[in-house]
């Protein structure tokens, strides 16, 4: 049997304060969450903080925005933990990365770069915004959560915590697979079955 695997992934990253110029500044992912779906099935889930390297401490927008406290990133795994973490969940078969938004695999991409470590993935990287965009047909790309609510459903636990949002990402996915699925699978009905239809109708008029 063919495994396939799905890696649904979010990170929360630094900010600076408004107005405030920060040398050499850019974004480092300081939380961390991944769940592994193997042939339909939640696997592994994995969920941590990640202490930043550049800037790390805090900024206060940062710390308000995300509702995460300096003490939380001072206390989470190392950089090179979560570049070795990623690695080891691929497995040896084929997987497909899964985010909402391109930003991730951009920031997981500068920050291997700048910490002189290989990027973890070879997978197929899929923008899960994009194909929602596409197969609705919206003009602007849409929220996680906004995405999520025009489904009718709720987003799993609190919004920018990284796990909660890698697991409605998930499950964002599901929905619109579902969707793909029926529309292949349904065939309009055509001239000839109207046609006997009305006649049906008549008859029993």
């Amino acid at each position: 049997m063919e495994v396939r695997q799905h890696l649904f992934i979010d990170f929360e990253f630094t900010m600076p304060d408004k107005g405030k110029q920060y040398k050499g500044f850019y974004p480092e992912i300081i939380e961390v969450g991944v769940v592994s779906v193997i042939n339909n099935q939640i696997f592994e889930e994995f969920s941590s903080y990640v202490t930043p390297i550049q800037y790390p401490k805090l900024s206060k927008r940062c710390k308000s925005f995300l509702n995460i406290s300096q003490q939380q990133v001072d206390d989470g795994i190392a950089f090179s933990e979560l570049v070795h973490k990623l690695k080891k969940m691929t497995g040896e078969h084929s997987y497909t990365i899964v985010t909402w938004g391109n930003t991730d695999m951009r920031v997981l991409r500068s920050n291997c770069e700048k910490a002189g470590l290989y990027f973890p993935f070879s997978g197929k990287e899929v923008d899960l915004s994009m194909e929602y965009k596409r197969f609705f047909g919206d003009k602007n790309q849409t929220g996680l959560w906004k995405a999520v609510q025009e489904y009718g459903k709720d987003g799993v636990g609190s919004h920018h915590r990284a796990l909660d949002d890698a697991l409605t990402t998930y499950k964002i996915f599901k929905l619109v697979e579902k969707d793909k699925q029926y529309l292949q699978k349904h065939e309009p009905t055509t001239i000839g079955d109207r046609v006997d239809l009305a006649k049906l109708f008549n008859k029993f008029a």
